[in-house]
């Protein structure tokens, strides 16, 4: 309740028919409390009073959206503090201070890194975010996701980095995530240090090694052996075919959907939102491709997605992005080191090494043009070219074959 003691003046009939003028001009309503009109209309309750020989004056907020009620409930707190010798601004600062340490003190780990993936990987694909997802929830999570951020210290980290150094890869990753979090709620001003910093290097990660691409002996090894698994999925079949016959990645293969695709056309158009490099990506499709999605709609042209799970409660949802892993690791060809990715540098190399150039086999892979000029033409550079070498590999699989 408003202090009593002062003789309150202004009325809401007073403050609405206020108009601006050239300058600002203030209404009293006693004990301080007054209502400045600005020239550009607005009005504002403030509160002038005399502490120490000088007369500052606060903002309590503005008009209408504080309405006079709650400015003299706000006026009397502040009058009330005056009178103790407590300067209200300095009062006011320091509360403020106070309770946003207090809700930053409150913002866990879990919770903030959820808002640096919302913040941050906006335009990664779905699959870069659902695997960093699983890194959180599978390996950070359990040991500091329920902590304040700034509770965590470098010891948590290092928990985490060392139950993981049988996977240093893995182990090395998460303490990268946490790392680039943490980054993240420092420019925040949420945390003042980064506890992974000093846990960099505590495992020694082997040298990345390039995926395994297989020779034409090898190819049609494995071509053969993918033909042969009946008791695999239809689809999984066609889709390590089509894999191979595209030379597009995994997660943009998986999540093919029937309306892409103009078959008639032999063009497949992946959206940017699906490509890594988020520019949209042409495939020209070879006959024998156009073959296979022909019977592969039969299966699953009344859904949405091309390669859709098959089990039960899989209804409307694309195969996941370990199937493709485990069929192939499944294959026994005498190559137990090959994996889906290296299908892109098979096709790649068998290109190259037949006459097709550099960059035309740049553009099959969708490898980001450097030059932005450039890149805007991707669509229309070497279509011909394209088209020709991508039906090229599809005869030169089945004359290997055969």
């Amino acid at each position: 309740m408003a202090d009593r003691s002062v003789n309150y003046a202004l009325r809401a009939t007073v403050i609405n028919a206020a108009k601006p003028k050239a300058k600002p001009y203030v209404l009293t309503d006693g004990g301080g409390l007054y209502v400045e009109v600005l020239a550009t209309g607005s009005k504002v309750w403030r509160y002038s009073y005399r502490l120490g020989g000088s007369r500052p004056k606060l903002t309590i907020g503005s008009y209408p959206e504080i309405g006079i009620a709650d400015a003299r409930d706000k006026h009397a707190e502040l009058r009330a503090l005056v009178a103790k010798g407590v300067d209200p601004i300095r009062y006011t600062r320091e509360t403020t201070a106070q309770r946003e340490a207090e809700d930053r003190a409150r913002i866990t780990f879990a919770s903030f890194a959820k808002q640096w993936i919302a913040d941050t990987l906006f335009y990664r694909s779905e699959s870069y975010r659902s695997q960093t997802i699983r890194l959180l929830d599978a390996h950070i999570n359990p040991t500091i996701g329920e902590k304040a951020l700034a509770e965590v210290k470098p010891a948590h980290v290092l928990t985490i980095v060392e139950a993981l150094k049988h996977v240093p890869t893995t182990a090395d990753r998460c303490r990268a995530l946490i790392q680039q979090i943490f980054n993240h709620a420092i420019r925040k001003l949420l945390v003042d240090s980064n506890p992974a910093v000093a846990i960099r290097g505590v495992i020694k990660v082997p040298p990345k090694t390039h995926h395994r691409h297989l020779s034409e002996k090898e190819l049609a090894a494995f071509w053969k052996k993918v033909g042969m698994q009946h008791t695999a999925s239809a689809v999984t079949v066609y889709a390590v075919k089509l894999l191979m016959l595209t030379m597009v990645r995994k997660s943009e293969l998986r999540l093919a959907k029937w309306g892409e695709f103009d078959l008639g056309a032999r063009i497949w158009d992946i959206p940017a939102a699906r490509m890594k490099m988020r520019s949209p990506h042409r495939v020209y499709l070879s006959e024998q491709t156009v073959n296979l999605l022909q019977e592969l709609k039969k299966m699953s042209g009344h859904g949405e997605y091309v390669f859709p799970m098959r089990f039960l409660g899989g209804q409307g949802k694309p195969i996941s992005d370990a199937t493709l892993n485990h069929f192939i690791k499944r294959l026994d060809f005498g190559v137990p080191e090959f994996s889906p990715h290296g299908m892109r540098g098979t096709a790649a190399t068998l290109l190259r090494e037949n006459g097709f150039s550099r960059d035309v086999v740049e553009r099959l892979l969708a490898h980001q043009e450097r030059s932005s000029v450039v890149a805007a033409y991707t669509h229309a550079e070497y279509a011909d070219e394209r088209r020709k070498a991508l039906q090229w590999l599809a005869d030169r699989i089945d004359k290997i074959t055969t």
